[in-house]
């Protein structure tokens, strides 16, 4: 079921990195952002696949995550992402590409829900140098990384959990497994 897949679909930071992620791979998970819907049609994204394992040591170095977590270095050393898909918006389709960055969330979820149908996980990360990642990728000037996805096969458990009676939702290791809290449904509905 979709949400089996969703509930799978969780930020893994810790990856088996014998483990390899083919191209083909790689295409095949664009492919499914390709098909989701886009605002307007406008078809604004543009994807960079990164699988050499001297551009993923730069992708490696140039992420910042688990903010929240800082005691903790993640990915541990040696469990890192063996591929990632920058997501770039692309000015010479619409110059107000940043009017139409919903589009992003989607074809990011797309491709995070197709690698987890594929016995694979990843990690959204929005923390990162856009400079950076144009220089060491050599992205042309009209294409503006927006969103990191971090691939590979997940080594590490990620837990659902309640939010804590207190009503915080950050997310915490302990025992080795990340649990992650989500508010109850019965919070987010309106009436």
């Amino acid at each position: 079921m979709l949400k089996d897949l969703i509930i799978s679909s969780r930020s893994f930071r810790s990856f088996d990195s014998s483990i390899k992620i083919t191209r083909e791979q790689l295409l095949d998970w664009v492919d499914h952002a390709r098909l989701s819907p886009s605002s307007i049609n406008l078809q604004m994204l543009k994807f960079r696949l990164v699988t050499a394992p001297a551009e993923c040591d730069l992708m490696l170095a140039n992420t910042r995550w688990a903010g929240k977590l800082k005691e903790i270095q993640l990915p541990p050393k040696g469990h890192a992402p063996v591929a990632y898909i920058v997501v770039c918006a692309d000015k010479s389709v619409i110059d107000t590409a940043d009017k139409f960055l919903k589009d992003v969330g989607i074809c990011a979820q797309s491709i995070m829900l197709a690698a987890a149908e594929a016995g694979f996980g990843g990690c959204m990360i929005g923390s990162y140098s856009a400079e950076v990642l144009c220089r060491d990728l050599s992205l042309p000037s009209h294409l503006i990384p927006q969103l990191v996805l971090a691939l590979g096969k997940p080594d590490e458990t990620v837990q659902i959990t309640d939010a804590a009676e207190d009503g915080s939702v950050t997310y915490y290791r302990e025992g080795g497994v990340h649990y992650v809290q989500k508010r109850a449904l019965k919070d987010l509905i309106l009436e």
